[in-house]
């Protein structure tokens, strides 16, 4: 990413630090963030690399690094290398939940063979939201969804009562996902408090990416996380933004040139992901 040095009144500053004390973000998040706000860049626009069926044929060469997938979100999920851990990005910290339930901010030089991100900027937000069950939850953010046919932002934090996640074991090339995911880990916390990370997706980009929801989650004090399997909790604030915008950059590495991705991966991705 490029550095940008200014000089600020100091008003700004004071306002900038308040900001930061209230919501936690970084200096050079909030900078990013009105920046873009007023130049209207990376506004309710995806930026994803590769493809999910790529994935699910066993594509998990990095193609790209966090710092390049920096510069184009600073929220979303995916995974890494070898399918090393589930990433959890948020407030423009990129984190790394491993096989082993460990968290760690992953160094920019690591690489990622399949990920979405975006600059989130929430429209819609529900404050003391309750969920009985993850399709619970899913059931109140369709509500919310005006369309089937956009994709949307999804963000929610608050104190869990439950959450149940899961991490892929690092994996070697070839190995298809519904193999790597039948050993994956699982994980439960109960009375945990943190953020889900992720997206809805449309159904008719099913070869691109995970149709319906797909989240992420990470604990407040980064100690735990994964990719969500079940969860409920009560006075949890949900944030979600419409993104209608999506930028595929596609691999180019020998495996991804040369795969077959005609198959037909619904029941493999369902199995893997559900």
């Amino acid at each position: 990413m490029h550095e940008l040095n200014c000089k600020i009144s100091g008003a700004l500053e004071q306002a900038l630090l308040e900001r930061q004390k209230l919501t936690g973000e970084t200096a050079g998040h909030i900078v990013r963030a009105a920046l873009a706000d007023y130049l209207q860049v990376g506004h309710s626009t995806l930026f994803q690399i590769s493809s999910i069926n790529a994935l699910v044929e066993g594509i998990y060469q990095g193609e790209i690094s966090v710092d390049q997938l920096k510069e184009h979100g600073d929220f979303g999920l995916g995974t890494f290398d070898s399918l090393d851990g589930e990433m959890v990005a948020l407030d423009g910290h990129f984190h790394q939940v491993t096989a082993d339930g460990k968290v760690r901010e992953v160094p920019g030089d690591v690489g990622t063979p399949f990920a979405v991100v975006t600059f989130f900027q929430p429209g819609n937000h529900t404050d003391f939201l309750r969920c009985a069950s993850y399709a619970d939850l899913q059931a109140q953010i369709d509500e919310l969804r005006h369309s089937d046919n956009t994709f949307y932002a999804i963000r929610v934090d608050g104190c869990f009562d439950f959450v149940r996640t899961r991490a892929m074991h690092r994996t070697a090339d070839g190995v298809p996902l519904v193999e790597a995911a039948a050993h994956q880990p699982e994980f439960e916390y109960s009375a945990i408090s943190g953020s889900v990370v992720g997206f809805w997706s449309p159904s008719y980009v099913s070869t691109l990416n995970v149709p319906g929801y797909h989240l992420h989650f990470i604990s407040e004090d980064r100690s735990a996380g994964g990719h969500v399997l079940e969860l409920s909790g009560s006075d949890l604030k949900l944030r979600i933004e419409e993104e209608t915008a999506l930028r595929l950059a596609l691999p180019e590495n020998e495996a991804f040139l040369r795969a077959d991705l005609t198959r037909d991966v619904t029941e493999d991705l369902d199995k893997a992901e559900r």
